[in-house]
């Protein structure tokens, strides 16, 4: 099975093609403010690159977040337009899922992305004999309650993410050797996000192209608080 992943919730705009499980060619840009003019030439370079077609491919999977408003709807918006055309399979994967499938350690495996002001976006998973399994639901909470959350599991956490990073020295100050970081892990890739979406097509999971935001967007906080005026 040929899959077309991409991935746009974060800075990183990236897209890849697998074959099953197997990497065939992934291409990225790093620039959070490009992803709608870039999104398509890169998949384009793609194809050129690997010498298939958009109907060469049997699952064409995206991030759907939590992350950028504006990145996740470029990506969903992408990614049904090619099920449309081809009418092949689309699925939507957790922005926190793809990082944790970057992972190959077993054991937990806890992704953090920074919602700015000390919140995070949050999930814990369990990799065992190659098997990830999400333990609890998907957060959106301050750092310092999460932290709190995983004193109580008392095992040893792998982090991943650009919120392992920002937060490390608190996590280890919290955690102590309970916290493992995996520094090359920080963003999320096209490729992670496909072996994530190959494994929900093969689960029967629910992997909708819905958007999964956990926070609501300024603009709709804005709303809210002018309506209460």
């Amino acid at each position: 099975m040929k899959i077309l992943s991409i991935t746009t919730s974060s800075n990183v705009c990236a897209v890849a093609i697998l074959e099953d499980t197997t990497l065939i060619k992934e291409l990225q840009i790093d620039d959070a403010n490009t992803h709608s003019v870039k999104l398509m030439p890169l998949i384009r370079d793609l194809f050129l690159q690997t010498n298939l077609s958009v109907y060469d491919i049997d699952l064409f999977v995206c991030d759907k977040g939590p992350g950028s408003f504006t990145g996740i709807r470029i990506g969903i918006s992408t990614i049904k337009a090619f099920g449309d055309v081809t009418k092949k399979p689309t699925l939507g994967i957790s922005s926190l899922t793809s990082l944790a499938y970057s992972s190959k350690r077993e054991g937990l495996i806890c992704s953090l992305i920074d919602a700015k002001h000390d919140n995070v976006y949050y999930s814990l998973y369990e990799l065992k004999n190659g098997i990830y399994t999400q333990i609890g639901e998907f957060l959106a909470d301050t750092i310092s309650n999460i932290t709190e959350i995983l004193k109580i599991c008392n095992k040893p956490v792998l982090f991943v993410g650009n919120g392992s990073t920002i937060y490390k020295d608190m996590l280890k100050s919290s955690l102590n050797e309970n916290a493992l970081f995996q520094d090359e892990v920080t963003s999320i890739s096209a490729y992670s996000t496909g072996l994530a979406g190959f494994s929900a097509l093969k689960k029967s999971e629910n992997s909708a192209l819905q958007p999964m935001y956990l926070k609501k967007s300024n603009a709709e906080r804005e709303r809210e608080e002018q309506n209460k005026c």
